[in-house]
């Protein structure tokens, strides 16, 4: 599986941006797919997922304002980020979870990684 994140940029803070990710070698609808993110100096944090079955999750510092989708037609994967915050600055990183089992929360649980997206937030 090959996983291409995109969409990254420079917006000020209220901004929004929509992040995609792009998969091939295997079809959307059998994997599980998750934002991360890392900021410099910091690890690389959970921020959303959506499952096999379209439930999706959302860390505390994002809901409300990130919202993840699928489309499994075009086989991507997409974040809106409304509401841009100084603090979201970051890069993105996509990844699937191809297994069943285990949290959508750690990063160890998920099988294929995109390169990240850098997302710069300016007050």
């Amino acid at each position: 599986v090959q996983l291409q994140a995109s969409g990254g940029g420079l917006v000020q803070a209220g901004g929004s941006l929509r992040l995609s990710c792009a998969a091939s070698g295997r079809t959307l609808s059998s994997l599980a797919m998750g934002w991360f993110r890392q900021a410099p100096g910091k690890e690389r944090e959970f921020v959303s997922t959506v499952k096999r079955n379209g439930d999706t999750y959302y860390a505390d510092s994002v809901k409300g304002r990130f919202t993840i989708s699928r489309d499994n037609a075009e086989n991507t994967v997409y974040l809106q980020m409304n509401s841009l915050k100084p603090e979201d600055t970051a890069a993105y990183y996509c990844a699937a979870k191809e297994k069943y089992g285990g949290s959508y929360y750690y990063t160890h649980n998920y099988d294929y990684w995109g390169q990240g997206t850098l997302v710069t937030v300016s007050s």
